[in-house]
């Protein structure tokens, strides 16, 4: 039976901040250190656009954190297709055969896992019947907060929802799995009459030139795509897009990524011509294996380029990698930049959310 999208509809108050996070993904310290970095206060308005668990280290200590600061300052949580996978897994077994006996395995930090160890749950666990009913029994309260996430906020000015919407139009009546699963949304080619704010897809997939975690904003579709790959990514983020109000559109974004920063000494001009390697496009062959970096061809264009040997990963005996690119950054000597791996040859670092190599030298790790 299809689900349709549970669309609420709370009044913002003028003049109150909005800040909007999405793909937390279990990852309690980013989420911590991002809203002490935005002196997030109970004047502001929270929206969490999905997916706050499944896939990083603490997705249930997150939920926990999540629950206690909506007790005490204004937060919307809405559900994204990792949440409802795990409330899937609390209300029924029809997925056990078709996706969870072949995804619990590969994902030992499931939230699911996380509360059967904290109950010391010691059956076996691809008895999925026995385990759903442990959880049932020892966490009801995590499951009601699941099932009461709303698909969709819609303001007078504003719509927020993981995954996106075809239309504006009649939005409870869409399908609700659809709203939160909905891969390549900017690519869909949808306009709105209001900024719809989106999670889901790291925004990093639809830049095939430069790879960048930072939101990307369309004010002439009004959209906003705010993934920035938090857990996802090596050099991943989580963003907080900064609404003023609920009229404005005067949008700014801050970051939080975890990675140590230094300051660049020389200057450096940006190149032209570049390749982001990204997921689902990163098949490679080896030509030249080294200590710190191997070089490589990407098949899909054809470009040779170093590639970190610590991104490199082969299954099936096929080559592929983590994102990776050959763009250099532009710096000028005083910039700031985060430093995602360092090696003999360069850095590869970032600045205002995009990755790339600086052949500079840099300052002491601040």
């Amino acid at each position: 039976m299809t689900q349709h999208a549970v669309v609420i509809h709370p009044e913002f108050a003028p003049g109150r901040r909005i800040l909007a996070v999405s793909d937390i993904h279990g990852n309690l310290p980013f989420f911590q250190h991002l809203l002490e970095k935005v002196a997030f206060s109970p004047d502001d308005i929270l929206v969490l656009v999905g997916d706050m668990l499944e896939k990083g280290p603490d997705s249930l200590g997150l939920l926990r954190y999540i629950v206690q600061l909506c007790q005490t300052h204004t937060v919307y949580p809405l559900c994204g297709n990792c949440d409802g996978l795990v409330l899937n897994f609390f209300e029924t077994d029809t997925l056990d055969e078709s996706f969870f006996s072949r995804y619990l395995p590969q994902h030992p930090e499931s939230c699911i896992f996380q509360m059967a160890h904290e109950v010391g749950y010691d059956g076996d666990p691809t008895d999925l019947p026995r385990l759903r009913q442990t959880l049932r029994d020892a966490f009801p309260q995590v499951r009601a907060w699941l099932a009461g996430l709303p698909t969709i906020l819609e303001t007078e000015h504003l719509v927020f929802v993981h995954g996106g919407v075809p239309s504006l139009e009649h939005m409870d009546q869409l399908e609700r799995w659809r709203c939160m699963k909905n891969d390549d949304f900017l690519g869909q080619g949808h306009a709105f009459d209001k900024w719809v704010i989106v999670g889901h897809w790291p925004v990093t997939l639809y830049r095939p030139d430069i790879q960048s975690s930072a939101p990307i904003l369309l004010p002439g579709r009004r959209i906003a795509s705010i993934d920035g790959g938090c857990v996802l990514k090596k050099d991943g983020q989580l963003n907080a897009l900064v609404i003023p109000g609920e009229s404005g559109e005067s949008f700014s974004w801050l970051a939080y990524d975890g990675l140590p920063q230094a300051v660049a000494l020389d200057p450096q001009t940006a190149n032209d011509d570049t390749v982001n390697i990204r997921w689902g496009r990163s098949a490679l062959d080896l030509l030249e294996a080294g200590e710190e970096v191997s070089l490589c061809r990407h098949r899909e264009t054809g470009r040779v380029m170093p590639i970190l040997n610590s991104y490199l990963h082969r299954k099936d005996g096929k080559l592929w990698c983590e994102d990776s690119t050959d763009y250099a950054l532009p710096v000028s000597p005083g910039d700031r930049l985060t430093v995602v791996a360092s090696t003999s040859q360069g850095y590869l670092c970032k600045k205002e959310g995009r990755t790339g190599w600086y052949y500079g030298r840099l300052s002491d790790i601040l």
